[in-house]
């Protein structure tokens, strides 16, 4: 491998903010903030979702109806693909 050309690999906190999930991988992202974690200090990376809190991998899906577009969608394009429950009209 060529010299000076390759990002600098290392170890890297992760921190899932919406649940205050943080676990440790290696990656080339690049960050300015750092954390102690389990007694050493790291570069640190925020993330919104990861699979700790992810509703595809939590089994906590839910469909949020905001002005009856799930309806809307449900009467346009029927239960053709649909992966959820339809109730009984």
């Amino acid at each position: 491998m060529k010299d000076g050309i390759h990002p600098n690999y290392r170890e890297v906190v992760f921190h899932d903010v919406s649940n205050d999930f943080k676990f440790i991988t290696r990656s080339t992202i690049g960050t300015k903030d750092k954390i102690e974690f389990e007694g050493k200090e790291y570069p640190l990376v925020k993330i919104e979702v990861s699979a700790e809190s992810h509703p595809f991998y939590t089994g906590k899906h839910k469909i949020v109806d905001t002005a009856g577009r799930v309806d809307k969608f449900r009467k346009k394009f029927g239960t053709v693909g649909s992966k959820t429950a339809v109730s009984a009209q």
